[in-house]
């Protein structure tokens, strides 16, 4: 018995092993959803970038529902999904882009490379209105009603089978 007691250490290690990096291969299930879901869009006025006006809280509360599409230029989910971003808009949508901590100039080169779907651009310099939506980061979509209130939340870039989940998420907005 005890020329086992070796193994006892031995076992407890390859224990504790298996507990701390069994779960590591596994994808990460977390998706962190907006607090602002159900809540108008946080008070904001931002210049325009890409050719395109700015972007106010004003613009939501039109009376018609819109997309308000969170993007950068420095983003490759963001650029994988600008296909799907005109789909959207040829689909009837109105598409509005925020720029996250980016420049004019980037914004421009972006839009220029992978198409520009959008009817008005805000330029979050600083990332603050990323937060005041209660974004996890870039690329997110939000279907905001025409009274400036937030319905819906798409976490992540926009793939072709999303296309008609966010056009009838536009359209229960009405």
């Amino acid at each position: 018995m005890a020329r086992f007691l070796w193994l006892i250490p031995l076992a407890l290690f390859a224990g504790l092993f298996v507990l701390m990096f069994g779960g590591l291969g596994k994808p990460q299930q977390a998706v962190i959803r907006s607090h602002m879901i159900g809540k108008p869009a946080p008070e904001f006025a931002l210049e325009g970038a890409g050719g395109r006006p700015g972007l106010a809280t004003a613009d939501l509360v039109t009376g018609k529902p819109v997309l308000v599409n969170v993007f950068a230029s420095w983003c490759l989910p963001c650029a994988v999904e600008a296909p799907q971003l005109q789909a959207l808009k040829d689909g009837g949508a109105t598409l509005l882009g925020i720029a996250v901590r980016d420049t004019p100039q980037n914004v421009a080169g972006f839009l220029a490379k992978h198409g520009n779907p959008f009817d008005r651009i805000g330029l979050d310099t600083n990332g603050r209105l990323l937060l005041g939506f209660g974004a996890s980061g870039v690329p997110e979509t939000y279907v905001i009603d025409g009274r400036g209130i937030i319905r819906y939340q798409h976490i992540g870039e926009v793939r072709p089978e999303h296309v008609q989940m966010l056009l009838a998420e536009l359209e229960k907005a009405k």
